[in-house]
């Protein structure tokens, strides 16, 4: 596997632990409260105890969690993590001189040897009578003695690293304002590949040591601004203007330069967007919307980020978060920060540069941001991530390409067999703000807040063989949903239930493997049957079958046929103006044996596009269904 794809499972991993620090924030900002003064003290200080003590134990939280992602999810390897960190916290506390305590970078590193061992010994064969040993037995067995090896190393080389760490900080904050405008920049850069978390990490939970006055050390800007030092919050003030104002201001840039005939569909997508980026940081779907279509843009954008992160130095700014740069963050922890309230009128300031910044360089430069043009436009289909999971899977490349599949905040991180496999024009479609290949068949596909859904429905697929049948587009030309079929024999689903399309060019081709059951003598229609019992009609136009002449078949009753092959050519300027109209229904006659319906975005099409639509079926003899 390649470097940049390692980094990225890394990163993954990095991320999950994390996710518990807002409930360390929320419980601190509870214990703050005055209930001495309201006479239940003991609430204040059962928070205040509680969320201090996610912070201590923060180190175990990243050897669990990081395990956890590196070996997709395998308990036995979270386990091992465990024991390890629990082993290193034995031997240093009993052996070591009292300086050696477990810290997030310690946690990191035995939770990647736990997932690292799981995943190459979790198989592991030994002879028949040490076999109780063999297999994830083994990895708990492993894990312990390297992390009682590790631990003696540690004693020994400990004091060094620590003394190697306490200069790099050292050396950053002798930067000044200038060594944040070098990490602002780097972060929104490494944002694109989904490594900006392992940057954080260093800054976050590494450098930089507090004792707190019950005699703990922490480390690392986030935990010590909880825990009160006067010197931490630096490298984080500065993202509160960005993620509160700028990006969301971006939002509005781009609804404001979309086609009036997509802005009401933009509007809605985006607005929600820049809202979710307002409360929460989550700024991701936001960026990748403009990312690939103008990349020199977002190099802007990096550089307006380190100078947020200068400024908010210069002004002596300090606040933090433990989610992102959020309001819901700077509301929240406001009692802790100083000189925050400057962090309202300097967003205010980004904000409407960005906007305007972001309006003139759209239109100027004609960048193709959504509902510029109609196959940029994200789709809004949340209510229907179990249904569109399918063709999400088939666009991937299906089952037989997907080797792992993971998320986090805003995006899918897979590894896949061949990522030449992977529809980008279809995952666009269906909502996609990006796709990002990092080689070695990793690929990150951003989906915005709902891609950890996603990866469940995902998931599900995976582990079930569901008997589906998947269909291609069988025309060139725009699908359209059943209902607005020209006739009310389709449009009512009287015939059966499907799609329709408007073809641009005479090609019928087959949407599905199967065999033709029926071919109409003027060969305007045709019957296939599929293999899982499927009856599916294909009629060119409305109010054709008198149109003889001007079609032409390519096969027979009987032939088998699979996806793209095609059946009929026609004449599509005669039925443009002779037949009612072009629409043409793909039905299934026998919608009785389909459990549900995923249908792709109703757009332009290509001949042979999978899968516009999927079917799952009902398993024979179940619920009655034959």
């Amino acid at each position: 596997m390649n470097w940049l794809g390692s980094l990225q499972q890394l990163g993954r991993a990095v991320m999950l632990p994390t996710m518990v620090l807002p409930a360390a924030a929320i419980l601190l900002s509870v214990g703050s409260l005055p209930w001495d003064a309201w006479g239940i003290k003991v609430v204040g200080e059962v928070s205040t105890v509680a969320g201090h003590g996610i912070f201590y134990f923060l180190p175990y939280l990243f050897a669990v969690g990081v395990a956890l992602g590196l070996s997709n999810q395998a308990g036995q390897a979270g386990l091992a993590a465990l024991a390890g960190i629990v082993i290193y916290d034995q031997v240093t506390r009993n052996f070591g001189d009292g300086t050696i305590q477990p810290a997030s970078l310690i946690g990191i590193i035995l939770g990647a040897l736990a997932g690292v061992m799981h995943n190459r010994f979790k198989s592991i064969k030994l002879p028949e009578i040490l076999q109780f040993f063999g297999g994830s037995r083994f990895v708990l067995l492993i894990v312990g003695l390297c992390s009682a090896l590790f631990s003696c190393f540690m004693l020994w080389i400990a004091p060094i690293l620590q003394h190697g760490l306490n200069a790099v900080a050292t050396w950053e904050y002798s930067l000044g304002g200038f060594g944040l405008f070098i990490y602002g920049v780097l972060y929104r850069v490494l944002v694109a590949f989904g490594l900006h978390h392992l940057l954080n990490n260093v800054f976050w939970f590494q450098l930089g040591t507090f004792e707190t006055p019950d005699g703990n050390i922490v480390q690392g800007d986030l935990p010590r601004f909880f825990a009160g030092d006067p010197s931490a919050g630096f490298f984080m003030a500065g993202l509160f203007p960005i993620m509160m104002f700028a990006i969301p201001a971006i939002a509005f840039a781009i609804i404001q330069e979309a086609r009036e005939d997509l802005k009401p569909k933009i509007k809605k997508t985006f607005l929600t967007s820049a809202l979710v980026c307002f409360l929460t940081g989550v700024s991701e779907q936001i960026e990748f919307a403009f990312l690939f279509a103008a990349p020199y843009l977002f190099i802007v954008h990096a550089v307006m980020s380190g100078v947020a992160m200068w400024i908010s130095y210069w002004l002596d700014i300090r606040h933090g978060f433990s989610y992102s740069a959020g309001i819901i963050d700077y509301i929240l922890n406001f009692h802790l920060s100083e000189n925050a309230w400057k962090l309202i009128p300097i967003g205010i300031l980004y904000g409407l540069v960005y906007y305007f910044l972001f309006r003139w360089a759209i239109r100027t430069f004609k960048i193709p941001t959504p509902g510029r043009e109609e196959g940029s436009m994200l789709e809004d289909w949340v209510g229907n991530i179990p249904y569109q999971a399918p063709l999400i899977l088939e666009a991937l490349g299906g089952k037989s390409n997907i080797v792992q599949v993971e998320a986090c905040i805003t995006r899918l991180r897979l590894t896949v067999h061949d990522d030449r496999l992977i529809d980008t024009g279809a995952m666009k479609s269906m909502g996609s703000a990006g796709l990002i290949k990092l080689g070695g068949g990793n690929v990150q596909v951003v989906f915005g807040t709902y891609s950890e859904l996603i990866r469940e429905e995902i998931a599900k697929l995976l582990e079930r063989d569901l008997p589906q049948v998947l269909f291609c587009a069988p025309v060139q030309g725009k699908m359209l949903p059943i209902e607005e079929v020209p006739d009310q024999i389709f449009a009512a689903k009287l015939v059966g239930d499907g799609v329709a399309f408007v073809p641009e060019r005479g090609e019928l081709v087959s949407p599905v493997f199967g065999t033709i059951m029926h071919l109409y003598p003027t060969m305007h229609a045709l019957g296939i049957s599929t293999r899982e019992g499927l009856e599916v009609l294909l009629h060119i136009g409305i109010d054709t079958s008198q149109l003889k002449g001007h079609f032409e078949a390519f096969v027979q009753e009987g032939d088998t046929v699979e996806p793209g092959q095609l059946l009929i050519k026609f004449d599509l300027a005669v039925l443009r103006e002779q037949a009612a109209s072009l629409t043409t229904p793909m039905v299934i006659t026998n919608p009785d044996r389909v459990k549900s319906w995923s249908f792709a975005p109703f757009k332009q099409v290509k001949k042979g596009q999978a899968s516009v639509m999927s079917v799952v079926l009902y398993d024979r003899n179940v619920g009655g269904v034959e």
